[in-house]
């Protein structure tokens, strides 16, 4: 392991291998396995994981039951489950630098992205959903049969919750499953993505230390077609949420069902239009539109990925998004100038370079990137790539490529314009750039997409719902919605007569 040893996240790399966490003990994996997490900025070697596999999941689930039905954590008074989250968010926010390298080194992310924007919104995540343990009520309704009954509602936790992670943002995508489902009573079994395990096994430590009750929380690092297909089909969970590609959230709705009809929510994929009319703000727009799909070297789901652009300014558009390319300093996540860092994995990486080459082959025309840059080759480095005249039908503005590279289509009307954005199967997200308020409201409307971002874009918080239509998933995360993923809602009615 060649992390620099001045790192704070040195000392907590030392120890090996890292080990599972189920019924409140670090553990081997059944089988002995274990796995190497990879620096994807260099190819070294991290750290080695114990990895989960079918009988690993039985294990945790089993553990996961014990603590729900003994009622350690759903029945603790809602104040103290509250305390108990502030509690992980506030060592969150103590040791953010530490998170923050340890996300850069197995995600290759920007350490300054890690730092101002994933750290603090995981942490804040926890103390959103803190405040809201001791705010799951019910109501009464007036029944108007014959007689007096009193009715009401209560919120009750689903049970045992099996939550399935991607490794484009671990430790907020852990935060993001793991806040509402806690707040709500739940206990969970948690596997993180076997690309990116590391800062969810630190986030369990501290969960530990915030003395959540053993066999709440159970983290499993492994792989999907293992442990978490076992984790999706287990009979003996009751709620399996899932973030990930639409292909294997397919799968898993599919499992789910096969087993125990277990409830399902899904985070998918998506193609996202973002789109610039000529009366925008140019600057803002463009800069926007870089944002909007080189963020996180385009691996997020939400990606501006096809960039619809005005015909009066499509040209001016492209020549100021080129000049913003062409300056992008890419390297290692670790380095603080780094704007751009590596893709995830060497596969990933091959993939994204697959659809640049489909991209020419289709008769898309390359305006800048196109390959791995000089130097980086230890790396899985791809240059930000623009494609410009693009068509609706070629695969590059169809598929989700999940890399720096965008699409950008001209447009010549907002009629034509709407039609072209809603041509996809994905609905996760969509931009809109106008100094026009009508329009803004208008196209908002028009746009089949669980989040239209105005004049803005990648805007995200604990209090805003997040989900997609279409094949963009089911149910939404974030804000009070996400209580509805995690709890039951049960009606008492009572003859008082």
């Amino acid at each position: 392991m060649a992390v620099a040893e001045d790192l704070e996240v040195a000392s907590y790399l030392k120890g090996q291998p890292k080990k599972l966490l189920i019924g409140g003990k670090w553990t081997d994996a059944a089988d002995g396995k274990t796995f190497e997490t990879l620096d994807p900025a260099s190819g070294e070697v991290l750290a080695r994981v114990a990895e989960a596999g079918a009988e690993d999941v039985d294990r945790a689930v089993a553990a996961a039951r014990r603590s729900f039905e003994a009622g350690t954590w759903r029945e603790l008074p809602p104040a103290e489950r509250a305390k108990a989250l502030w509690k992980i968010g506030d060592m969150l926010e103590e040791r953010a630098t530490e998170f923050a390298q340890l996300e850069t080194l197995d995600n290759g992310m920007p350490i300054n992205d890690a730092l101002l924007f994933h750290v603090p919104l995981a942490a804040a995540t926890f103390r959103y959903y803190a405040g809201w343990v001791t705010k799951l009520d019910g109501a009464t309704q007036q029944v108007s049969l014959p007689g007096k009954y009193l009715s009401y509602t209560l919120r009750e936790p689903v049970g045992v919750v099996g939550q399935i992670i991607p490794w484009n943002f671990p430790l907020l995508m852990a935060a993001w499953k793991l806040a509402p489902a806690l707040a709500c009573g739940n206990s969970v079994v948690l596997k993180p993505s076997e690309e990116t395990p590391l800062s969810a096994l630190l986030l369990a430590e501290l969960i530990q230390q915030a003395e959540v009750p053993d066999g709440v929380v159970n983290v499993l690092p492994g792989r999907g077609e293992t442990a978490g297909a076992r984790l999706a089909s287990h009979p003996d969970v009751d709620k399996v949420a899932f973030t990930g590609s639409t292909e294997v959230g397919k799968l898993v709705a599919r499992a789910s069902a096969d087993s125990n009809l277990k409830r399902v929510s899904l985070e998918l994929g998506g193609k996202s239009p973002n789109i610039v009319f000529a009366d925008a703000n140019l600057e803002r727009a463009v800069s926007g539109a870089f944002f909007g799909i080189f963020f996180n070297q385009g691996q997020v789901c939400s990606a501006g990925s096809r960039l619809f652009v005005q015909e009066k300014v499509y040209d001016q558009a492209l020549d100021e998004l080129l000049k913003t390319v062409k300056d992008t300093r890419i390297g290692p996540g670790i380095d603080p100038v780094t704007q751009m860092g590596p893709l995830v994995s060497r596969t990933q990486m091959e993939r994204v370079l697959g659809y640049i080459t489909l991209g020419s082959k289709e008769g898309a025309r390359m305006l800048a990137g196109g390959g791995r840059p000089e130097g980086l080759e230890a790396g899985n480095f791809v240059m930000p790539t623009v494609f410009a005249d693009v068509d609706g039908k070629m695969r590059i503005a169809r598929e989700e490529i999940f890399g720096p590279v965008v699409s950008a289509i001209p447009f010549s009307d907002e009629d034509d314009l709407v039609a072209k954005a809603n041509s996809t199967i994905y609905g996760l997200v969509a931009g809109v750039w106008t100094g026009d308020v009508a329009r803004a409201h208008r196209v908002a409307h028009a746009l089949r997409a669980g989040t239209v971002y105005v004049n803005c874009y990648h805007i995200v918080d604990p209090v805003t719902p997040w989900g997609g239509y279409k094949q963009s998933g089911w149910g939404r995360e974030l804000g009070p919605h996400a209580l509805d993923l995690y709890t039951e809602l049960k009606n008492v009615i009572v003859d008082i007569a």
